[in-house]
């Protein structure tokens, strides 16, 4: 089944678990939204996606939802869904400018470049700013292999000061083989807040794939210093000693 099938008529099993706890009182679409950003910042994406999903269902206007549910997508790798998604939003919200920045990802994604120059060339003639249309910006250059692409990214980074930001860029430099740039990003995403987890293990993830293993495990075990359950974090710790592939596990984590 279609996981855009899946949003719409299907839930997690999982996830019907952890809405349990609260099924004394009334869940609303803020209170769902809520959840799905602490999951986003733990890089539990596919939790995120759900609980978008649910905000949704309560209240279809909430913009921020729907764009935050086709970038957990992306994360994910559901490209053509994202699209898709994104689509469905634009038809309620055709003027809104991380909406159309959404599509572009999804598209350049799907190595659709002449698309996704319109999407994002739709997005930037928008009125006001947001880091994630610079972002998608800076990512359609660096697919093209053009040098601007670091002025979108430092741009993004200037317009919103949180540490997520720097981290999702790093996974747009992962993405596309730059590890260099990714460490560089996770090490932002750290000074910006040293109290993120998730922060510290992008960072220690970074350091990993560089063959930094004393600096990859000092990273980790930070992060395990903040969060004592945070699994890839303890799993990385054991990778620097016995090797593994790291990137399989941080995607086994975006799908819990």
């Amino acid at each position: 089944m279609a996981r855009f099938t899946k949003l719409e008529i299907d839930r997690n099993e999982e996830h019907h678990s952890h809405t349990e706890t609260i099924a004394a009182s009334r869940v609303d679409d803020t209170t769902w939204q809520k959840r799905a950003e602490e999951s986003r910042r733990l890089g539990a994406y596919e939790g995120a996606l759900q609980y978008y999903s649910r905000a949704l269902e309560s209240d279809k206007t909430q913009v921020a939802c729907w764009v935050g549910q086709v970038q957990m997508l992306i994360l994910l790798e559901e490209y053509p869904e994202a699209e898709l998604w994104s689509r469905k939003a634009l038809e309620l919200f055709p003027a809104e400018a991380d909406l159309f920045a959404s599509r572009a990802q999804a598209l350049i994604r799907q190595s659709k470049t002449r698309d996704a120059f319109g999407a994002i060339d739709q997005a930037m003639q928008q009125p006001g700013q947001s880091a994630y249309r610079w972002t998608v910006r800076g990512e359609l250059l660096l697919a093209g292999r053009q040098p601007t692409d670091r002025h979108c990214f430092d741009k993004a980074l200037q317009i919103d000061s949180d540490w997520l930001v720097p981290v999702e860029i790093s996974l747009i430099h992962t993405h596309y083989g730059q590890p260099n740039n990714a460490l560089a990003r996770a090490r932002l995403a750290v000074e910006r807040d040293a109290t993120s987890p998730y922060a510290w293990y992008i960072q220690a993830a970074c350091q990993q794939r560089m063959g930094m293993a004393v600096p990859a495990r000092r990273s980790a075990q930070h992060c395990l210093e903040l969060k004592q359950d945070f699994r890839l974090a303890q799993d990385l710790l054991m990778e620097t000693e016995q090797g593994g592939s790291l990137w399989q596990r941080l995607r086994s984590l975006w799908s819990n």
